[in-house]
């Protein structure tokens, strides 16, 4: 009989994961010299080499790869049975791991933490802040339990939950404010600046301008939204931002924000996760309380969010 510890899985996993011995030591929180021993003994134990050792690198080997794609199933399902347990008690508690891409965590988050803590004191609240692809990749994996993104993501496996609209805003330098106001087709002839990509919200802002997203801009490529309306306040460019951003965004920047003529662009922020997760019930009912603040942020009025809000087109 093979004895190999759910220790060892883990470790392993974090090692074909980052493919570096430091790297996948710090995610574990050991050091990486108790993780090499523990990954040695694993091979001990299997009779085979999991990992080609080199210089700068580490590769998985052929029966790497597999055991690594049963050593996920392994540790999903383990997860799984931790959280039929919790799904079982009648109050939330415990580790919850929640995904957010970039262009909703810093606006959104705040609000829904501080609603969570207060519900469910025995909530231990891990947040991942990442772009959606790699979210996706994650929940797959089992490494979240639930992640908040625009919607759709047209993943069968996953539960997908719409939670609010939201309207994007053009931002451009405050001494436009009062230059007309540009439709799609005239935003595609000035110098839009965008965020890099990967971000979802990039490719909406390009599909809402009939742009493509493939080939290079002679633009700026950021990879936050504070960047670009930096870059804007400073004679740059435009860009477009989703309207919860406007007040941490545009406080610091001498710029001008307006709302675009119907039909204006927008995106639907929802809340995903695994259908097969035992926690499905908690997580809808943590999607209420995502759907509210999210309701509550829109209500923010953006007239104080900008120097020359008295001076801007409506």
């Amino acid at each position: 009989m093979i004895n190999i510890t759910l220790k060892q899985l883990r470790y392993f996993e974090a090692l074909a994961r980052h493919r570096h011995f430091g790297r996948a030591a710090e995610s574990c929180a050991i050091s990486q010299p108790a993780l090499s021993m523990q990954i040695k003994e694993m091979e001990e134990a299997l009779g085979a080499t999991l990992f080609e050792r080199g210089a700068r690198q580490v590769r998985l080997t052929q029966f790497g790869e597999v055991t690594a794609e049963r050593a996920r199933d392994i540790l999903r399902a383990t997860d799984e049975l931790g959280d039929l347990a919790r799904a079982s008690r009648e109050r939330l508690v415990g580790r919850l791991r929640i995904g957010v891409i970039p262009t909703v965590a810093p606006y959104l988050l705040p609000k829904v933490i501080r609603e969570l803590t207060d519900r469910f004191p025995g909530l231990d609240i891990h947040v991942r802040e990442t772009v959606t692809p790699k979210l996706i990749q994650e929940l797959g994996d089992g490494r979240l339990d639930t992640a908040i993104v625009a919607l759709p993501v047209s993943e069968p496996s996953l539960e997908e939950t719409p939670l609010f609209e939201e309207p994007f805003v053009l931002v451009r330098s405050a001494r436009e404010a009062n230059a007309p106001l540009p439709n799609a087709d005239s935003l595609r002839e000035m110098r839009l600046l965008l965020l890099e990509e990967g971000h979802c919200f990039r490719d909406q802002a390009l599909s809402f301008c009939n742009l493509p997203s493939g080939p290079p801009r002679e633009a700026l490529d950021a990879s936050s939204l504070s960047t670009l309306v930096q870059m804007v306040g400073a004679g740059i460019g435009v860009t477009l931002i989703p309207e919860m951003a406007v007040p941490v965004e545009t406080r610091s920047a001498s710029v001008a924000i307006a709302r675009f003529e119907a039909p204006e662009p927008r995106r639907t922020v929802g809340m995903v996760w695994r259908k097969s997760s035992p926690l499905a019930g908690q997580l809808s009912e943590i999607a209420e309380i995502v759907r509210q603040a999210g309701q509550n942020t829109a209500k923010e009025p953006a007239s104080l969010t900008t120097r020359t809000s008295d001076t801007l087109p409506t």
